[in-house]
């Protein structure tokens, strides 16, 4: 389900343990597998009910995120960046802000 897709990315337990499949790919040098849950994290999705945007979950879940990649894996940055939408918290005649990067 779409409302699960984020939450199977992000965290998974493995025993006692939860693991992050985003940051151990990025640990054991699987950039490719890094650079494909990011860019399924950051792809809007929709139902009949609801749009799903993972963005709030990543920067939840791993709030660390651009440092994590700018040290470990600098070609993910753009992966990263590339595909953020920034929504001001402020509207004006029922329209809002929003950046695409």
């Amino acid at each position: 389900p779409r409302n699960k897709r984020s939450e199977w990315v992000l965290t998974i337990q493995v025993g006692t343990q939860q693991i992050s499949p985003l940051y151990w790919s990025i640990s054991v040098g699987n950039l490719e597998a890094a650079q494909a849950i990011i860019t399924d994290l950051l792809t809007i999705r929709a139902d009949r009910e609801r749009y799903y945007y993972g963005v709030d979950a990543l920067f939840t879940a791993h709030e660390d995120i651009v440092s994590v990649l700018v040290e470990q894996a600098k070609t993910l940055v753009p992966t990263l960046f590339d595909g953020l939408v920034w929504r001001s918290r402020h509207s004006v005649d029922g329209f809002r802000r929003v950046n695409y990067y």
